[in-house]
């Protein structure tokens, strides 16, 4: 289903974010989300690219595309700025009043924390999976978002990159399924995300709390995920 309308400012038939209710997907890239915003097909806000490509970049003046890490170092700039980060973005707009509306996503404790606050009405859904799982899925996937940068001597950094993101079997599995150039731009995406945002970190404050779903996508399939979500909804009566 195509995007509602969103927007910075009072408009016509909008309303505020912060009076309507809103299904928040979290998690990291190659977790399952467009996966899964495609398969339940609710209405949906612009996802989180979109609003970082209209709202958080212009503010650095940088021209698109740009490789994955500059994203990773100008978002993580404007978290500086804004410590909410994309929910503060999120938290500021209106939107056209349809139920239930999704957002793709939220990362990140710090991001979650804001929207718990500041979203009193929003719901959340974490999918979360392990870091091998999800360098499995980028490589599968063939999305030009993920493109990075890399230079010729980076061989040598594919191990120490590594290092606390999969183990030595993991790494091997990897590069089974690409070639090496191809497994250190999509490790560098997930290492960095890991960086930049402590994956258990939604866990460990949205776990059985009211307003939360936790999914295992390793464990579940698409349409266990989905039956997950509906039957949530259905629980909190909506």
């Amino acid at each position: 289903m195509a995007s509602v309308a969103f927007a910075l400012e009072a408009r016509p038939n909008l309303v505020s974010v912060k009076d309507h209710p809103l299904l928040i997907l979290v998690g990291l890239t190659g977790v399952g989300k467009s996966t899964l915003v495609e398969a339940l097909g609710f209405p949906r806000l612009p996802d989180r690219r979109e609003l970082v490509d209209l709202y958080v970049l212009p503010r650095y003046g940088v021209n698109l595309p740009i490789p994955r890490e500059e994203r990773f170092r100008l978002t993580r700039r404007f978290r500086e700025e804004f410590p909410g980060g994309v929910a503060e973005v999120l938290a500021r707009g209106f939107v056209e009043p349809r139920f239930p509306l999704l957002f793709d996503g939220l990362r990140g404790e710090a991001e979650v924390a804001y929207a718990l606050e500041h979203l009193p009405k929003a719901l959340f859904v974490v999918l979360h999976a392990r870091e091998a799982t999800r360098l499995k899925r980028l490589l599968s996937r063939q999305d030009a978002f993920d493109r990075v940068e890399l230079r010729p001597e980076e061989r040598a950094e594919l191990k120490a990159l590594a290092e606390g993101v999969l183990s030595p079997e993991e790494l091997e599995e990897a590069l089974a399924l690409a070639p090496w150039e191809e497994v250190l731009a999509k490790l560098k995406i997930v290492a960095e995300e890991k960086r930049n945002y402590d994956p258990l970190g939604p866990l460990r404050l949205l776990e059985d709390h009211p307003r939360a779903l936790i999914l295992d996508t390793e464990r579940l399939s698409l349409e266990e995920e989905v039956e997950a979500v509906r039957g949530f909804l259905r629980r909190l009566g909506l």
